[in-house]
C-alpha cells in the first residue's frame, strides 16, 4: 500500500489566512514516524487528465494565471504558480492512491478531498476535484467501470455531485451538516443532512443505514472515502460536535464495509480546521492508522 504526500509542494498564503495549510506537513511527519516505508511523493496530474472532469478553458486559465478574480475569490486562495503545482500534485496523489487501492486493497492521499470544485471552476478552497479526476482517468483506462464516493467531510460534496449528475456509473454519498457551506448544492445520489450539534450517536445512527443503502444498491469497483476531520467538536467550521472516538467509529464503519465486500479503498483527508491544529492532525492520523491496520490483516 502507498501513502502519498504533497507537503513538499508548499501552498503560499498570506499571513493570517484561515486555511490551515501547515496541517499537511505536520501530518506527513506524523505518518512518516509510523509508516515511512509506505510513503511516496505525489505525482502531478496532466492537463489532459484534468480535462476528463473539468472544462479545458478553466484548466488553461488556472495554469496561465488568467483566471478571473471572481473565481479566485470563490476558491478563497490567492492564485500562484505554486498553487497550481500543489493542486495538480494533490489530484495526482488521489489518482495514485486509487491505483494503489486497485493493486493492494488500499491507498491514501494525505491531502485531497477537494469536493467543491465542479466542472466549470473551483470553490471553497478546492481548485480541481481530485476524486472526480481519478474516477474519470481510471474509467478511461478501463481499470474500473463503477465507483462509489463516501464523502464524510462536514460540508456537502456539491462539486462531485454536479460532475457525476445523471451518471449511473458513480454513486455519490454525502453525509454533512444541513446548515453548513455550501449554500448552493447539487444533489448527490444519496444526501444525508444532519442537524447542528448532532453528536456521535446521531451521526453514527445516520451513517449506518446510509452505508447499507449504498451496499444494497451499488457494487463499485473502487471506493473513494473523504475522511474529513471537520465534523469534530473542536472544528471552527464544523458544528456537528463529534468526538475523536466518534470519528474513529465512523472510520471503522466505512472500513468494515469495504473489507466485508472486498472493495478497494482510496482514502483522502478532506477538511479539518480545528484549533489547536494538532487535533486535526491527530484525527487524520487515526484514520491512517485504521487503514494500515486493515492492510496488515
Amino acid at each position: 500500500m502507498q501513502i502519498y504526500r504533497t507537503d513538499q509542494f508548499p501552498l503560499p498564503l498570506p499571513a493570517g489566512h484561515r486555511f490551515p495549510a501547515e496541517k499537511y506537513a505536520l501530518l506527513a511527519s506524523a505518518v512518516e514516524a509510523i509508516a515511512a516505508a509506505h510513503m511516496a511523493t505525489a505525482p502531478a496530474t496532466t492537463p489532459a487528465e484534468l480535462a476528463l472532469a473539468h472544462d479545458a478553458d478553466y484548466i488553461q486559465a488556472m495554469f496561465d494565471g488568467s483566471i478571473a478574480p471572481a473565481i479566485m475569490r470563490e476558491i478563497g486562495l490567492p492564485w500562484s504558480a505554486a498553487l497550481v503545482e500543489r493542486s495538480t500534485r494533490s489530484t495526482g496523489a488521489t489518482l495514485a492512491a486509487a491505483r494503489s487501492a486497485l493493486l493492494h486493497g488500499h491507498g491514501i492521499n494525505l491531502a485531497g478531498g477537494t469536493h467543491h470544485a465542479n466542472r466549470q471552476q473551483g470553490s471553497g478552497f478546492c481548485v480541481f476535484n481530485d476524486v472526480a479526476v481519478a474516477i474519470r482517468v481510471l474509467q478511461q483506462e478501463g481499470r474500473i467501470r463503477r465507483a462509489a464516493v463516501i464523502d464524510l467531510d462536514v460540508h456537502q460534496g456539491n462539486g462531485t455531485a454536479a460532475i457525476f449528475a445523471g451518471d449511473a456509473s458513480v454513486f455519490t454519498l454525502s453525509l454533512h451538516g444541513a446548515k453548513n457551506f455550501p449554500f448552493r448544492r447539487s444533489p448527490s445520489t444519496l444526501d444525508i443532512d444532519l442537524a447542528d450539534d448532532c453528536g456521535d450517536a446521531a451521526y453514527l445512527a445516520a451513517l449506518t443505514p446510509a452505508l447499507a443503502q449504498l451496499a444494497a444498491n451499488f457494487v463499485p469497483d473502487i471506493v473513494f472515502y473523504l475522511a474529513g476531520a471537520d465534523p469534530y467538536q473542536g472544528d471552527r467550521l464544523g458544528r456537528l460536535q463529534l468526538s475523536m472516538a466518534g470519528l474513529q467509529a465512523r472510520d471503522a464503519q466505512v472500513l468494515a464495509l469495504c473489507e466485508a465486500r472486498q472493495w478497494p479503498l482510496a482514502v483522502v483527508m478532506a477538511g479539518g480546521y480545528a484549533e489547536p491544529i494538532s487535533d486535526t492532525v491527530a484525527i487524520h492520523l487515526n484514520t491512517v492508522r485504521a487503514v494500515l491496520a486493515c492492510q496488515q490483516q
